[in-house]
């Protein structure tokens, strides 16, 4: 069955940064646009990132534009965000998900936790 497992969270300063892995299983990953996500204490699912599957058309929310990195690696089945210069509004339960969109994504990781502190 579909998987896609999360890693690489953790707490940080501001100013750091970390790289997040999303191993997926279970299906054609090459052939799969994929997507980040991510969902703050208190509040609602939000957007994040997405790369088509060949890797070549990416897009940001406004919210990281400039600060993280999406890039996939289809020979081993993983998708990966770079965080830079994290701030703590970027604290969050960072999720990813098979599918363009929030509406169009079909399954989702169990999420990795990322915490901006000092």
């Amino acid at each position: 069955q579909v998987q896609l497992v999360e890693s690489g969270g953790g707490m940080v300063q501001p100013g750091g940064s970390l790289r997040l892995s999303c191993v997926a299983s279970g299906f054609t990953f090459s052939s799969y646009v994929m997507s980040w996500a991510r969902q703050a204490p208190g509040k609602g699912l939000e957007w994040v990132s997405k790369i088509d599957s060949g890797g070549g058309s990416i897009s940001y929310a406004d919210s990281v534009k400039g600060r993280f990195t999406i890039s996939r690696d289809n020979a081993k089945n993983t998708l990966y965000l770079q965080l830079n210069s994290l701030k703590p509004s970027d604290t969050a339960l960072y999720l990813c998900a098979r599918g363009p969109s929030l509406q169009a994504a079909d399954y989702w990781g169990q999420g990795t936790r990322v915490t901006v502190s000092s």
